[in-house]
């Protein structure tokens, strides 16, 4: 092979490699993304901030049961090991937080609209780390949007910001909260192209 078809070659390659960043960049603008406020409850009653989760895409249903799996063998520290483990295929924004990805995002057809369900790895802060506080070990958020696709006044939802899965004494999947759980509204969502 002479050196200009080498040169030819190598040109080639870049320019496929730079067409496939381009098409990236363009396909970030058909991500689903969901605005909402969080409202306190109890100890934060009277505090509303801004949510924002962007869906990249759903999950499966092979991640959805690989993620019941991980719970079964290794309750919450299984959840959270899979979690870490798997791409992200969301992120989300929480005042106080530089935002995080998000590792599984679910959407439930209902009469009305869906209903949308993420759980992910919560960062721990520095000086949680650093102070080796309790609430490290509540180590995943969780939320949940009902999202009505006929009178979006009736949208709801919730938000766990820090919280850890357990089984109950009934042998129930029961969430425990590190702080209260935000009421969610104001939903405004910019649908996307994000695959089911």
């Amino acid at each position: 092979m002479d050196t200009a078809q080498k040169v030819l070659k190598a040109a080639v390659a870049l320019l496929v490699v730079m067409a496939m960043s381009c098409v990236a960049g363009f396909a970030r603008d058909k991500y689903e993304t969901i605005d909402a406020t969080a409202y306190g409850t109890s100890t934060q009653l009277g505090a509303n901030v801004g949510v924002t989760l962007i869906i990249y895409e759903f999950s499966t249903p092979e991640t959805r049961q690989a993620l019941v799996e991980a719970f079964q063998k290794g309750q919450n520290q299984g959840l959270v090991n899979a979690l870490s483990k798997m791409p992200a295929v969301g992120r989300i924004t929480i005042p106080g937080t530089l935002g995080y990805d998000v590792s599984f995002i679910r959407m439930i057809p209902t009469p009305t609209g869906r209903t949308i369900r993420f759980v992910t790895n919560r960062k721990i802060s520095f000086g949680e780390a650093y102070a080796d506080s309790q609430s490290q070990s509540f180590n995943l958020t969780a939320g949940e949007f009902q999202l009505n696709d006929q009178d979006k006044s009736k949208s709801t939802g919730v938000l766990y910001p820090a919280a850890q899965f357990t089984i109950n004494k009934d042998g129930e999947l029961q969430i425990e909260l590190n702080q209260n759980a935000w009421r969610l509204s104001n939903f405004i969502d910019w649908k996307g192209t994000a695959e089911n």
